[in-house]
């Protein structure tokens, strides 16, 4: 932890949310490359209080977008869900400051009272140990179909989820697998090429269809890092809403899944105990299935790591082709 110095930069942001002074902070980087500037400063006091301030520059942290990652926290606290308080500047808003050579959006919040997954990991806390109670969650947040927000989430399909996007990350994903397909010897070009028609033919019967499917507002990042436990390792909540947006439920599940066509289906199983899915989902979901996992990261990875073993490469592709052929009866678990 840096001691508190009056003339930091980091000072300067700490007082425009907090009027009394710190002891000292701490300085997080988590910048993703030129176009995603992040920082997170974590303010301790000496009562031992802590406070978190995080700035961004990026296209998808704005004052407008904050207000609804607030909003959608509000939401799951009101059912019961613990999330980290957002804090508005003394203003009562979410400035946008000069920062390091940067323009950032800059927000406060509570800091957690209960540790992430992540930081129980030493405890042996498994993805086993959260997944139904978090999957729950999102399912009851799915029922309530909230429509506060105008932009997608980061897992949309068929829009971007912010202006530096060309295209939404499934298909930035399935384009990278294309192009890293046609690098493979000849004798797999046939079935290559089949393979990407039929994820193109799933994915533009998919697009009409999908347009009509209920959306909620989600937080759109579960993993280890944000999923929140108390000390004898139950769910509690969630934190992190930077990715949050609008989506589509179905969408949203699969996404989250793991590989495993057991994880599906177990999964779907699992949420129609609090939501009800509709005709019309029950029809989309080996669509959305066809087009999210096939050619996904995972594919592309276990096809780069087949490097030059041809019987890999063989069994990669068929992998894929079967997904995008296999008749799964995803409504039979969808109550």
């Amino acid at each position: 932890m840096q001691s508190y110095s009056k003339n930091s930069e980091e000072a300067k942001v700490i007082g425009l949310f907090f009027s009394d002074e710190p002891v000292g902070y701490e300085i997080i980087p988590f910048s993703r490359g030129d176009e995603d500037y992040r920082e997170v400063i974590i303010a301790q006091w000496a009562s031992g209080e802590k406070k978190v301030i995080k700035l961004a520059d990026n296209g998808f942290t704005s004052p407008e977008r904050i207000k609804v990652w607030q909003r959608c926290a509000e939401e799951h606290r009101r059912l019961g869900y613990y999330c980290p308080e957002f804090i508005c500047d003394k203003n009562g808003s979410f400035p946008v400051i000069d920062y390091k050579g940067h323009r950032c959006t800059v927000f406060a919040e509570e800091f957690s009272k209960y540790p992430t997954a992540e930081q129980l990991e030493k405890d042996k806390v498994e993805f086993q140990n959260w997944w139904d109670d978090a999957i729950t969650m999102v399912a009851r947040i799915a029922a309530e179909k909230l429509d506060f927000a105008e932009f997608p989430s980061g897992y949309c399909l068929f829009e971007r989820f912010c202006e530096t996007d060309k295209t939404d990350e499934v298909i930035e994903v399935a384009l990278d697998w294309k192009k890293y397909a046609d690098t493979l010897p000849v004798e797999f070009h046939e079935q290559i090429e089949r393979i990407w028609k039929l994820w193109n033919d799933n994915r533009n019967a998919l697009e009409p269809i999908y347009k009509t499917l209920p959306t909620s507002v989600f937080q759109a990042d579960i993993n280890n890092t944000n999923i929140l436990m108390d000390e004898n390792g139950k769910f509690v909540g969630i934190l992190d809403f930077n990715l949050c947006g609008r989506d589509v439920f179905l969408n949203y599940l699969f996404r989250e899944c793991r590989i495993e066509i057991s994880c599906f289906q177990q999964t779907l199983k699992t949420v129609s105990a609090v939501y009800k899915f509709s005709d019309i989902e029950k029809l989309a979901a080996p669509l959305i299935f066809r087009c999210v996992e096939p050619l996904f990261y995972n594919a592309l990875d276990y096809l780069k790591e087949a490097g030059e073993d041809k019987e890999k490469i063989k069994l990669c592709l068929d992998r894929a082709e079967h997904e995008l052929t296999a008749d799964f009866d995803f409504a039979a678990y969808m109550g």
